[in-house]
């Protein structure tokens, strides 16, 4: 089991620790060769010496971010963990002049595209350069690759996401201007360390979307909600081996609560309840009436019935909590802990009803794993770690 390794910029014997701790971790869980462990650390050694950083192999890069997200006290769908796929794209963008935004931006389209899949949504992570002594890595100012802007209006409410509001007013200020709806897809700002940010808008074929619907109330359309088809996580740091990755976007699937019963049903989100409890004839007047619990199991059975409809990967919370379970199962069987945040982990509706409710977890952060980053523009908030 790796463990937590304090890792200040004054000792660099800190990122050899972490480096020597990764690769005895990948030789115990046989993923290495253990003839090759020995040679392997006082290649590691010398070049951290020579330089303050090294360079990790393939299969230490992909391993060690397989293990990065198993060890994620924040996710819910670490049971396939073993899928996860790697984009090494360590090298895009490093140029002598100090970064090349342009590239950057095109290989996360490529993300987009890869991770859409037709559909038959990818657990897929492309991770960028590391920062090092001499050059810290690039960032996004995004904390999602695909997130709707919002726009405060001047009596204080926000036409569209209110989470994405200062991010926003940010891109505004760089000279982007959106059309002022719902649903405005948000433009890639990057930045690399001593540049000035640039603003790319995605195209349409990297941002596929559904239309939420109902399998009863044909009315649900009129509502004009809709999301996009799969979240990629992109405010997080890979740390492996004593080396921080700043930019790896991550891609899953959807829990479909986490759109029907937090992103556009929460009171800081899209606040659609009352709305959908109206065109349900529920009596909103009183709490005693649970109109706001009938209005969040018709939104999320709605998003689950539209990317049925659509073909697009989605799964409920109970089949999400139920492989949660052999997940843990599974790695304590292995000899491993399963860390895990009880708050993250019980799914926002019909919590007790989930295998998960009555159990107890330790959110013990051990190394690799992804952290969340400090906001990268002024006023910005943090959008939270991936389930």
């Amino acid at each position: 089991m790796s463990s937590r390794v304090c890792v200040t910029p004054s000792t660099p014997a800190a990122p050899l620790a972490e480096a020597v701790a990764l690769i005895r971790q990948l030789t115990v869980e046989g993923h290495l060769p253990a003839g090759g462990a020995q040679r392997r650390v006082a290649e590691i050694t010398e070049e951290l010496a020579t330089t303050g950083s090294y360079s990790q192999t393939q299969q230490e890069l992909l391993v060690g971010s397989r293990i990065a997200w198993r060890n994620n006290p924040q996710c819910i769908g670490k049971f396939y963990w073993k899928a996860l796929e790697i984009r090494d794209c360590r090298a895009i963008g490093t140029g002598t002049d100090g970064g090349d935004e342009g590239a950057v931006f095109e290989a996360l389209v490529e993300h987009l595209r890869q991770a859409w899949n037709g559909g038959k949504v990818r657990l897929l992570l492309s991770v960028f350069a590391p920062s090092t002594p001499e050059r810290p890595g690039p960032r996004l100012w995004n904390g999602q690759l695909i997130r709707y802007a919002g726009y405060r209006q001047y009596d204080g409410s926000v036409i569209g996401d209110p989470e994405t509001a200062a991010l926003t007013e940010a891109v505004q200020r760089l000279g982007w201007r959106g059309q002022g709806g719902e649903f405005d897809v948000l433009p890639l700002v990057i930045q690399w360390p001593g540049r000035e940010p640039r603003w790319f808008e995605l195209p349409a074929d990297a941002v596929p979307e559904v239309r939420i619907s109902h399998p009863e109330y044909r009315w649900f359309e009129e509502l004009g909600l809709r999301w996009h088809a799969f979240p990629t996580i992109s405010n997080q740091v890979l740390e492996l081996g004593g080396l921080r990755y700043p930019l790896a976007p991550f891609s899953a699937w959807y829990t479909c609560t986490e759109i029907g019963a937090r992103n556009l049903s929460d009171t800081n989100r899209y606040d659609k309840l009352p709305e959908v409890a109206r065109r349900m004839g529920l009596d909103t007047a009183r709490d005693r009436t649970l109109w706001r619990d009938r209005a969040l199991l018709e939104l999320t059975a709605g998003v689950l019935h539209s990317y049925d409809r659509a073909g697009i990967s989605i799964i409920d919370h109970h089949f999400a909590t139920k492989q949660f379970v052999r997940h843990e199962e599974r790695e304590q069987k292995s000899g491993r802990d399963c860390p895990a945040d009880w708050s993250a982990i019980v799914p926002a509706t019909s919590g007790s009803t989930t295998p998960v409710w009555q159990r107890r977890y330790d959110a013990t952060r051990v190394l690799p794993n992804f952290s969340p980053h400090p906001p990268s523009c002024p006023a910005q908030g943090a959008e939270g770690l991936p389930s």
